[in-house]
């Protein structure tokens, strides 16, 4: 069965930012980078238990998109009874903590 993906708004906010930061407008190869992060949240739809807890923590999960140096952190959360996945934060991989 299908998950439904919601990204919260703080990960809307974090989105638009990575668009801006690597500025996906104006070059197609950043567009184009800019839409694997996008594509490995809405494939969340499918398995999001797929994917590791962060440590410390039972609720959030991570998916690791990119490659060092420049690879960014999706931390989501499952919600099994409404089939329902919660996009919470996209934060650069670089910054320290899971959080």
């Amino acid at each position: 069965m299908e998950y439904v993906v919601d990204i919260s708004s703080r990960a809307e906010i974090d989105l638009a930012g990575i668009y801006s930061e690597i500025d996906a407008e104006n070059s197609d190869a950043a567009l184009r980078w800019y839409l694997g992060p996008r594509d490995a949240i809405l494939g969340l739809d499918q398995h999001p238990n797929r994917c590791p807890y962060i440590k410390n923590s039972r609720v959030l999960r991570c998916i690791l998109y990119g490659h060092k140096p420049h690879f960014y952190r999706v931390l989501y959360s499952v919600l099994e009874e409404q089939k329902r996945v919660v996009v919470a934060h996209i934060r650069h991989g670089a910054r320290r903590g899971d959080l």
